[in-house]
């Protein structure tokens, strides 16, 4: 799967909160220089993992999505399974910062 490039929230809410897998939302702009530094990054994300929705949303194009996820900062990925936020990292980091979370929050879920 590569990655989704999010147009509103009826896209988001079937590619994204009903895909049952772990997703990994960046949060971006085209006028920001660190978001087009992880831009690169977030494609690699979507070639590497197929088994995670990676998906990007433009926070000029989708308000109210960035109002959701209370987004005062960009870049800022979120990590969401089962429908609710379980991670994020904030400003654009080197890849190995993603892929750690990818493989930690793609563990199965423990129940108690």
């Amino acid at each position: 799967m590569s990655v989704i490039h999010i147009k509103n929230v009826e896209e988001f809410t079937k590619e994204v909160m009903q895909s049952g897998k772990l997703a990994v939302i960046d949060f971006r702009a085209e006028r920001c220089g660190p978001c087009r530094m992880l831009g690169p990054i977030i494609e690699q994300l979507g070639e590497e993992h197929k088994d995670v929705v990676i998906a990007k949303v433009n926070v000029d194009e989708n308000q109210e999505l960035s109002a959701t996820f209370q987004v005062s900062s960009i870049p800022v990925v979120f990590f969401v399974k089962d429908g609710k936020v379980i991670d994020k990292v904030v400003g654009a980091n080197p890849p190995t910062v993603y892929k750690e979370k990818i493989a930690e929050h793609s563990q199965p879920t423990k129940v108690e």
